[in-house]
């Protein structure tokens, strides 16, 4: 329904494109979030988790009998106090027939720990210092078993098991592929080929995981408050477990510092809270500290890829062949959603005629893997763009220009990429113009004075280099998300959505959205998002989805709320519906508007009145709630240019231009979508450079606190140049894209490929990430460089 026409010249109110300041900030930056740690309930307990200290070992007895002693503790639970579902494992999410063997998490370790980190014991006492102390006087008798340390050494026949019931480490094998990739192969006149690695990282939001509960014993009701990502997900996991009604229970997200995929998964942590907050009907809360983040907060990356390029002498693309190893750590939070994406992500914004793919997703006894922004599309935009730097110096060829030749060109639109994505339909971009994607990246950056800039800084003894890094990622994904928008008596307008923000600006997102349709100032909008009591349905806030589906789902009950006001107007004063306008927060005649009536006079019509019948076809009340669901994903794309300096002696590198293009389709807020860009730079720059979650040969964390595991600082990030394009998605009213996570995706790929161009003239190649100070002076060293 195009609307513009019922807008009045004096009243027409147009956000959607404009740079709104957020609605969300003025409370923060007053510290008056709504965390769930600044919940101080009546009566609360906290809760403390003891966790395995082994990464693999058999529990041979648990004495719990001094904690339970401990002054202050009013609960201690194993796996032994458990009771029905809840004695089992977290229920299984996205399965695949391709999985062999699926283990999800307990709730409580029963008799094997396969993971250092692994909760075995729950202790809920008057604070959290009495818990801890409870905690400490558990005794606990392990029999360490041998552990896997190493997703290849995984694979191999004689390699120890990480579940002593299963018959190897083989999580799944996955063969996928299209074209004749033997073909693009026989007589190639060039073929590169690689072996890449991208160490294990994780998110490290400014806010940890974090439930409270609180369980109403006289209407049956269990409320629980989470730092999570999808509240009707966790909704259903405990519906499942508690064995509960879900009438009876609702899940509220409030202020949520950060999520970036790993607050997506279930947590045994959870339901531990809600059950022990219904046995001992008071409010319990448990938050996790920061070494228990490193230790069992799902993860990511951790691949091993080997890749073949076939090449023509001009540089095109004849055919790719991948063999990817992921390890998956210890259990399956999310399928093997994470490795599957990696794969079917790598042929980018490329003609690639055949390509196949073998993936082998393994078992070892380490934190659990996940998705984490980017969601295994930075691992194979890294294995794709360094294989192609590496094919561009064997054909003598610009990297940029060997990238120009192969672009799928914007008149191949809509593009069948050949693989089926994890959605189920097939890889098909909908829109985007990837070669002005990389032009206008490369323009921004002066990439053709590079050369010159290069040579000058050589002369003065530094060391420069660009790198390039292109992609496209899927976004908007279904099945649905759903908004509520509902005019109330006193004329403002609520938007209910089930999308949980975690500092993404969805408020401001869906405020403009309802305020241009409904034709309102935005201060009327009031925007409640993440509380599965206001809303039946919801998917949640992951995967650069909300948008598409949220956003859209408000523009759509939008319109109908609007043609809900006209019919009832029109019925009220007894004239045509196209002789109305909107003015305001009313609805006028078009003759003149002195003759109008408010939106919240309609409403309370709407709402019913003794003797008055409603017009034939309209409900009661001026609401509506919509469900958006896309046919397939909308697919994004962006191209990242990099120019930096390394320091030969210590390996240390500074960003000096970093720009960044990207293409999200309409932009709602441009402002929000450079945040969300900037951020997710920030975000890839840690990945590229500094994060690296380490593990030694017996599968033992080593890297737990913040002086082992390094984030970029705010002197480590650049100014970022953000540049815009806009080719809007013909798959939904708005022609919106995801915007999330571009900026993370080709980070690691850009930085890496300029580190090597800075080091070019000593022939060291880097196949690695996080590229870490250390690594870089640890190969320059092999390569002779210090002894010259």
């Amino acid at each position: 329904m195009d609307i513009s026409d019922l807008k009045g010249a004096t009243g027409d109110m147009r956000y959607v494109g404009k740079r709104v300041m957020r609605t969300e900030d003025d409370k923060l930056l007053k510290g008056q979030g709504a965390y769930v740690d600044d919940l101080h309930l009546p009566g609360m307990l906290q809760a403390a988790v003891l966790r395995s200290p082994h990464a693999h070992a058999t529990i041979v007895s648990i004495d719990c009998s001094a904690a339970r002693e401990l002054p202050g503790v009013h609960a201690v639970y194993t796996h032994a106090e458990l009771r029905g579902r809840a004695r089992g494992r977290a229920p299984s999410m996205l399965p695949n027939p391709a999985i062999r063997f699926e283990r999800t998490q307990e709730m409580l370790t029963s008799k094997e720990v396969t993971f250092a980190g692994e909760a075995v014991a729950f202790v809920v006492a008057e604070n959290r210092y009495i818990a801890e102390d409870a905690c400490g006087l558990i005794e606990v008798e392990y029999d360490t078993l041998p552990a896997v340390a190493e997703c290849r050494a995984g694979l191999l026949p004689d390699s120890p098991l990480c579940h002593t019931d299963a018959k190897d480490n083989v999580v799944a094998h996955i063969e996928i592929g299209f074209g004749d990739t033997d073909a693009a192969f026989t007589d190639a006149p060039v073929v590169v080929n690689e072996t890449y690695w991208q160490n294990r990282g994780s998110a490290h939001p400014m806010e940890t995981r974090g439930y409270v509960a609180e369980y109403h014993e006289a209407t049956g009701e269990l409320k629980v408050w989470s730092s999570g990502q999808a509240p009707h997900h966790e909704k259903k996991n405990l519906v499942e477990l508690l064995e509960w009604d879900p009438e009876r229970l609702r899940i509220i997200m409030n202020d949520v510092g950060g999520g970036f995929g790993p607050k997506l998964p279930f947590y045994p942590e959870e339901a531990l809270v809600a059950i022990t907050a219904v046995d001992l009907k008071r409010p319990v809360k448990w938050i996790e500290d920061r070494r228990e983040h490193f230790l069992s907060v799902t993860q990511e990356r951790d691949q091993w890829w080997n890749v073949s390029i076939a090449l023509e002498k001009d540089g095109k693309i004849r055919g790719v062949r991948l063999d990817m190893v992921h390890d998956n750590g210890a259990f399956l939070p999310w399928g093997v959603i994470t490795p599957y994406i990696s794969i079917t992500t790598t042929p980018g914004p490329y003609v690639i005629p055949a390509m196949s793919a073998k993936l082998d997703v393994v078992y070892t006894n380490k934190c659990a893997t996940s998705p984490v922004r980017g969601a295994g599309r930075p691992q194979a935009v890294f294995a794709m763009e360094r294989i192609l730097d590496k094919a561009a110096r064997a054909l003598g060829m610009d990297r940029a220009e060997l990238r120009r030749r192969n672009f799928i060109q914007p008149s191949q639109m809509p593009y069948d990429a050949g693989f089926i994505y994890r959605d189920g339909s097939p890889l098909r971009y909908d829109s985007g113009d990837y070669p002005a994607c990389q032009q206008a990246g490369l323009d921004k950056i002066d990439y053709a004075g590079f050369p010159a800039r290069k040579a000058a800084a050589r002369k003065e003894g530094r060391f420069i280099g660009i790198g390039i890094g292109n992609f496209v990622e899927g976004t908007g994904m279904g099945p649905f998300e759903g908004a509520t928008v509902r005019v109330q008596s006193n004329g403002r307008i609520v938007v209910i959505t089930g999308a949980a923000p975690q500092g993404q600006g969805h408020k401001t997102t869906f405020a403009q959205i309802c305020a241009e349709q409904m034709n309102v100032p935005l201060e009327n909008i009031d925007v409640v998002t993440g509380d599965t009591g206001g809303i039946s349905m919801g998917v949640g806030t992951f995967a650069s989805r909300v948008t598409v589906n949220a956003g859209n789902s408000v523009y759509i009950a939008a319109q109908a709320v609007v043609e809900k006001m006209l019919k009832l107007t029109a019925f009220l004063w007894k004239c045509k519906e196209d002789e109305l306008v909107l003015l305001n927060g009313k609805v006028s005649m078009r003759s003149g508007a002195e003759k109008h009536i408010s939106y919240g006079e309609l409403a309370k019509v709407s709402q019913g009145m003794p003797g008055f019948t409603m017009p034939a076809g309209l409900t009661a009340g001026l609401e509506e709630t919509k469900y958006f669901s896309p046919a397939q994903s909308t697919y994004c794309n962006g191209t990242a240019v990099v120019e930096l300096e390394v320091d030969r002696e210590t390996g240390h590198i500074q960003i000096l231009n970093y720009v960044m293009a990207h293409d999200s389709g309409k932009l709602i807020n441009p402002m929000i979508v450079d945040g969300q860009v900037i951020g997710s730079v920030a975000h890839g720059i840690g990945n590229a450079t500094l994060e690296w979650m380490q593990y030694d040969e017996n599968a033992q964390p080593t890297t737990t606190n913040f002086g082992e595991y390094l984030l970029p600082m705010a002197t480590d990030v650049p100014n970022i140049d953000v540049v815009h394009l806009e080719t809007p998605s013909p798959l939904n009213p708005l022609g919106v894209k995801g915007a999330g996570e571009g900026g993370t995706i080709p980070a690691a790929a850009a930085i890496v490929a300029a580190i090597e161009d800075a080091l070019s003239e000593y022939g060291v190649e880097f196949n690695e990430a996080p590229l870490v100070p250390q690594r870089v002076f640890q190969k320059l060293k092999e390569a002779g460089v210090y002894a010259r």
